[in-house]
């Protein structure tokens, strides 16, 4: 078989050989100053690189090029998302699941942990929960299980989270659910769902099987093609990412940037996202057992390399990540972090954070209001803005924005009015301090003058109480 990035086959467009080529190019190539001075030139011009490309800057060992690799990663970061950084909470509905993954605590054959589905009345009182927290944007995790987590049930849950509590409201529902039907990708287009999310652990076929060897998620091929799906289902906006620490982060890089390349070519428009989880201690998970963990200098590079080479793509980090790991990476090409998460089903509702169903062992635990005062104080702007998703700015109509730098006049405002709502409604006095000084100073920077003068006005208006100022 070989390498065709427009193939609906995963065999063609995650090719083996192609990868096993890249990866003995980038090692070769690892020293090759011309050829990496050229990539880094190309990739000045903000339009990305290929995966091979991208290979090559990973494997560089010239420390002043790697120097150059970081700082350019963060020239890219802020041209297209700015200092901004968008919250989100992930909501766990249930952890029945059917699947053999060895590195998951939800696999079908642990008999002692505790297995729990939420009713919609328990998913009302967490969404009520986290809206007092100041969330507008939340993901539904859900593990895979057609008898107790049916479509029909994630369907019905997300209709509950338009529930109006206070001045909360839930603008935006991403789903991370198993990979389905194109039927039931339309399903949740029909229900309005933001981002469709998907990981896919690890590229590398012979590793993935080995993992997964029971359950609907040991089909490679119908996992992997999955994203497809989704998007011949409707769905514009999807989310990839892989687990970092299972399989060789080489392969897993360039498999990456080759799902990327793919949709792309053969859907018109890449992920919206890319998330770079580590592999995290969990009950009965220990990640010693697996070989192929990432140190913080090589997860650093990662990042910037992924930055690089898709400088449109949004890039996600949980909280998996420790606040040390997440100072080092945000300014790298974060654009999105989850803030105040817990992993536990029924989780926000409870006091003290429940650990007997928790997916996996959460390393920064501070509150939503203490990630954001960090955010400021290092100089980022949290946002919890929809906007773009509410006004139809999606898929390949979000990326023609952002790709025009058009976007900047939009999302700059709507992340200072969004802060103001939050500043109003949720902070702690002295975040309202800093946020109230960092909303101010940032306004000089809304490119606009008519665009900064209705910011002005609109944040005004917010402090009589008035919510949900966008551009």
């Amino acid at each position: 078989m070989s390498y065709n990035v427009l193939s609906s086959y995963a065999d063609d467009f995650i090719n083996d050989d192609e990868i096993l080529e890249t990866l003995d190019y980038a090692e070769k190539h690892r020293s090759d100053r011309p050829l990496l001075l050229n990539i880094l030139e190309k990739a000045r011009k903000c339009r990305g690189v290929t995966h091979r490309e991208a290979a090559v800057l990973l494997e560089c060992d010239q420390p002043d090029l790697n120097e150059e690799i970081l700082s350019l990663a963060k020239e890219i970061k802020l041209k297209f998302y700015g200092n901004r950084i968008v919250l989100f909470a992930p909501l766990y509905l249930s952890n029945y699941c059917i699947n053999g993954c060895t590195y998951c605590p939800y696999h079908g054959a642990n008999r002692h942990i505790s297995r729990k589905k939420l009713t919609q009345d328990e998913i009302r009182s967490e969404v009520i929960a986290l809206q007092d927290m100041g969330h507008k944007r939340l993901a539904i995790e859900a593990g895979e299980d057609p008898n107790e987590n049916p479509i029909e049930y994630i369907l019905e849950s997300i209709r509950t989270y338009s529930i109006k509590h206070k001045n909360g409201a839930i603008r935006r529902v991403n789903v991370n659910i198993a990979a389905t039907t194109v039927e039931n990708y339309s399903l949740l287009k029909k229900e309005g769902i933001g981002t469709y999310i998907l990981f896919q652990e690890t590229y590398n076929k012979k590793q993935y099987d080995g993992l997964h060897p029971s359950g609907p998620k040991s089909d490679y091929f119908y996992h992997t093609e999955a994203m497809d799906r989704a998007m011949d289902g409707g769905i514009d906006d999807v989310g990839c990412g892989v687990l970092y620490g299972l399989n060789s982060y080489r392969y897993d890089f360039i498999g990456q940037l080759m799902h990327a390349e793919h949709l792309e070519a053969a859907k018109g428009c890449g992920p919206h996202t890319i998330s770079v989880p580590r592999l995290r201690a969990a009950d009965g998970i220990d990640p010693a057992n697996f070989p192929d963990a990432v140190d913080d200098k090589t997860f650093c590079k990662i990042v910037a390399c992924l930055r690089i080479a898709v400088p449109y793509t949004g890039m996600i980090v949980s909280t998996r990540e420790s606040e040390r790991t997440r100072a080092m990476i945000l300014p790298l090409g974060v654009s999105q972090i989850s803030g105040g998460s817990r992993t536990s089903v029924g989780g926000y509702t409870e006091k003290e954070r429940p650990v007997d169903t928790a997916q996996f062992d959460v390393s920064d635990t501070r509150s939503l209001d203490e990630v954001i005062f960090w955010l400021m104080q290092n100089g980022f702007v949290p946002s919890f803005c929809t906007a773009c998703y509410r006004e139809g700015r999606t898929g390949d109509r979000f990326m023609s924005l952002l790709k025009s730098g058009q976007i900047a006049n939009c999302c700059h405002p709507n992340a200072l009015m969004t802060l103001k709502e939050y500043l109003e409604d949720y902070a702690q006095e002295k975040t309202r301090i800093v946020g109230e000084q960092l909303i101010q100073k940032e306004l000089e920077n809304i490119p606009n003058q008519a665009i900064k003068e209705r910011c002005r006005k609109y944040i005004a208006e917010e402090v009589l109480g008035k919510r949900d100022f966008r551009f």
